[in-house]
């Protein structure tokens, strides 16, 4: 099991190749990208703010809360920060399990957890050359603009 904060980069086809064992049946990918559209308006790119030493905890935390819900320790995230382009990887999620239901359900309570608990913020920035912060509590309450 690992998770991390990272300025790089994710190679997502390394977390799955990291995460997988031959004792499971089915590996799940979680990958989550930047988006051009959002709330009706054109995105050019996000930066991605954190807390680093508390994100980093708590992203942990969730790692370690999964392995034992879902009986797993065959879990890789990592959670990128800095400025990304459209269509960059922001996290990626990994999950092995003998079973690909609980694979699944690690890998959705995993990426809900970060949203609800790591502080990491994320400011867009607009076609237009404007920039935005997103409201977190928007995100943490599923209405994500």
């Amino acid at each position: 099991m690992r998770a991390a904060i990272v300025e790089r980069p994710i190679d997502g086809g390394g977390l799955l190749s990291e995460a997988s064992r031959t004792t499971s049946g089915a590996a799940i990918l979680f990958i989550g990208t930047v988006r051009d559209l959002n709330d009706g308006r054109r995105v050019s790119g996000i930066d991605y703010s954190a807390y680093e030493p508390m994100a980093d905890l708590e992203l942990k935390a969730i790692a370690g809360e999964a392995s034992r819900r879902f009986e797993t320790d065959s879990i890789v995230v990592e959670h990128r920060i800095g400025h990304l382009e459209i269509g960059e990887t922001s996290v990626g999620i990994a999950v092995a399990h003998p079973h690909r239901e609980a694979a699944y359900e690690a890998s959705r309570f995993i990426i809900e957890q970060i949203k609800l608990r790591v502080p990491i913020w994320k400011r867009e920035e607009y076609a237009d050359g404007s920039r935005e912060w997103v409201d977190p509590m928007a995100i943490r309450q599923g209405v994500e603009r």
